[in-house]
């Protein structure tokens, strides 16, 4: 007789009350943009970067100090700019007179939340210094390893590349964000309620004054660990392969999405049973992250993007074409 491995099941309260607390705290401010605030909530769980891209004005910068203000944890802000170099980001060594020694001066990037605002308009040197940080999180210098604090979580806000000065990023970047979360415009019923809202605030400049720290930085580190203990049957990983060898065999697409897809699927569909207060994972929980995993590592064929044809609808393409495991 087939022996069945027992799970014992994981208490998820203490994650879903501190979501909640979140989410909130966002609120106060944020009209609407439920998916963008949903998505970086489920970055920071899992380890996550995020890249938001959308045109100027649609609170993306906002909505990243919101998140890390809610947090008791260190944050630092860095804007990018065409003459921005790696040592801007990074920190770089500097003569000490006293000691006669080099000593190393970090960067704003040693910190828990990095907003990187603009990051497609750095030239590629800067670009390229970014990959050790998102991918291994420490920096080298001078053959020295630091090692970023814990937790660590890049959010990189872009305009869309047809913005004047913006210019494509990496592919080899572009994989080490675990989504791409395109910003759209409010409904009408929301851009009323924001300028209501606005008209209430009676001249605050600082919005995220309005915003309390609801968790801490060891708490979200505690989140994490209970994330990556969600149980995960073995025909949803099949699931998550065929998913993934789909899009490099897809006559429409160009490039294929990596091996760290597939992980990054399992571990955002991870986050979101935590986060609906679940210690398994459902085939809908991969589906539903599949688009914002997967949109910025295909590329479409150059017939396709010519015919109008979007990563997304591809990908829904691909969703109907792979069975779903019963």
């Amino acid at each position: 007789m087939e022996e069945t491995t027992f799970h014992p099941r994981t208490d998820f309260y203490a994650l879903h009350q501190g979501v909640a607390a979140i989410r909130e705290q966002i609120g106060k401010v944020i009209i609407g943009q439920h998916e963008m605030v949903e998505l970086l909530i489920t970055g920071l769980l899992t380890q996550g970067h995020v890249l938001i891209e959308g045109v100027p004005g649609v609170a993306k910068t906002l909505t990243a100090k919101l998140l890390a203000r809610s947090i008791d944890a260190d944050f630092s802000r860095l804007q990018f700019t065409p003459d921005i170099m790696p040592a801007d980001v990074l920190g770089t060594s500097v003569f000490n007179p006293e000691t006669r020694n080099f000593e190393y001066k970090r960067g704003p990037v040693f910190s828990n939340l990095v907003l990187i605002d603009e990051i497609n308009r750095a030239p590629a040197k800067t670009q390229a210094a970014l990959f050790e940080v998102m991918e291994e999180r420490q920096i080298t210098n001078d053959g020295i390893t630091h090692p970023l604090p814990a937790p660590f979580m890049v959010v990189a806000t872009q305009n869309p590349i047809e913005q004047e000065g913006t210019y494509r990023l990496p592919e080899a970047q572009l994989d080490r964000f675990l989504f791409k979360i395109e910003v759209k415009y409010p409904s009408l019923n929301e851009e009323i309620t924001m300028l209501q809202a606005m008209h209430q605030f009676n001249g605050l400049t600082d919005l995220t004054k309005m915003v309390d720290k609801v968790v801490t930085a060891s708490q979200i580190i505690e989140f994490q660990a209970l994330v990556r203990r969600v149980h995960i049957e073995d025909k949803l990983l099949h699931y998550i392969a065929a998913l993934i060898q789909e899009t490099r065999v897809n006559a429409s697409l160009y490039l294929g999405a990596s091996p760290r897809a597939s992980i990054a699927v399992m571990n955002c569909a991870k986050a979101t049973a935590a986060i609906n207060n679940r210690d398994f994972v459902t085939p809908d929980d991969i589906v539903n992250m599949l688009p914002h995993v997967l949109r910025h590592r295909i590329m479409l064929t150059p017939e396709r993007e010519m015919e109008g044809i979007t990563t997304d609808e591809v990908i829904a393409q691909i969703i109907k074409a792979v069975e779903v495991p019963r």
